[in-house]
């Protein structure tokens, strides 16, 4: 599969046409959708949870969504911890940008991860696998998860749990795009905050 057909198999009307399509497996597409995205990061994580918004409804969708990607962060964060340690991943400690994470993640813990994972267009991935390999603990970082995931999501659900209204009422459509950016922005921004007050 080419890149361009890549990026017409990830819409958000393909998505919504794949989860009628397996309507008869009922919420686990949904789930298997945004859950795959910690494993492979290039997956638009905001495309799946658009496209469950308008397949169940805003607050199923958002449910859907929100234990999906949980739990693959989660599945990650733990696979990690588990076999990230070992001396065949011990190049991954001695890694100097790896390192300077992993000591920002323990000494900030819940307050700032929980901030860089409300916002849909944070490296999630690259966090999981840092938090796997650094000494935060399980619950802060499951807490951090399970709260700034809800807000992620909801607020993406918000946004797609009526998609062809985006196409019937283009400012509505304005609006969508107006805020998937600034969520992407304030993102950013929050992101290099904490890295300069991180090298003080």
């Amino acid at each position: 599969m080419s890149l361009e057909e890549l990026k017409q198999w990830l819409t958000v009307k393909h998505m919504l046409d794949m989860l009628v399509q397996y309507r008869s497996l009922g919420v686990i597409p949904g789930i298997v959708l945004p859950m795959s995205e910690a494993f492979l990061p290039f997956l638009p994580l905001f495309v799946f949870v658009m496209a469950n918004a308008a397949a169940f409804g805003l607050w199923k969708g958002f449910f859907i969504s929100w234990l999906g990607t949980s739990a693959g962060s989660l599945l990650v964060f733990f696979l990690v911890r588990k076999i990230g340690r070992q001396r065949f991943f011990s190049f991954l400690h001695r890694h100097p940008t790896i390192r300077r994470m992993m000591h920002w993640i323990e000494r900030r813990g819940f307050g700032p991860l929980f901030l860089l994972l409300c916002f849909p267009f944070t490296p999630s991935a690259a966090v999981n696998v840092v938090a796997g390999l650094s000494g935060i603990a399980v619950q802060q970082y499951v807490l951090a998860v399970l709260l700034g995931k809800m807000v992620m999501v909801f607020m993406i659900s918000f946004i797609g749990y009526d998609v062809e209204a985006l196409i019937r009422q283009p400012l509505r459509a304005i609006f969508a795009a107006i805020a998937i950016f600034l969520l992407w922005y304030i993102g950013k921004k929050v992101e290099q905050r904490f890295a300069v007050h991180d090298g003080k």
